[in-house]
């Protein structure tokens, strides 16, 4: 079993990650999407959410942007890191577990965009 948090503003990517209103998780069996459960963001704050989302058993992290710190404690945690996503959650989830999500996306330099 594998878990895809896509974290989401209205079921929509996030352009950020830190700042998503929930991190819709969603859990993989046999190749497909089984289950989602939406999961409201306790708060942004520096180190909290990668080490959240592991105690949560996540597996794969989606976002629109995201922090070099972040990705950093994702790394720590061999928690796969997407970012430059657009769309549904559902949808971005979906192209991952088929492996056709198309992403561009480098980690953010600034916290004002």
């Amino acid at each position: 079993m594998k878990k895809i948090a896509v974290a989401s503003v209205d079921k929509q990517v996030c352009a950020h990650f830190g700042h998503c209103e929930t991190f819709e998780v969603f859990t993989v069996e046999d190749g497909k999407i089984a289950g989602c459960e939406s999961i409201a963001n306790p708060g942004h704050r520096p180190g909290f959410l990668p080490n959240f989302l592991h105690d949560l058993g996540v597996n794969v992290i989606i976002s629109g942007g995201m922090g070099q710190g972040a990705v950093d404690i994702f790394n720590e945690h061999r928690i796969d890191v997407i970012i430059g996503a657009k769309g549904t959650a559902e949808a971005v989830a979906e192209a991952y577990v088929k492996g056709d999500l198309a992403v561009s996306g480098s980690p953010c330099t600034e916290h004002n965009h």
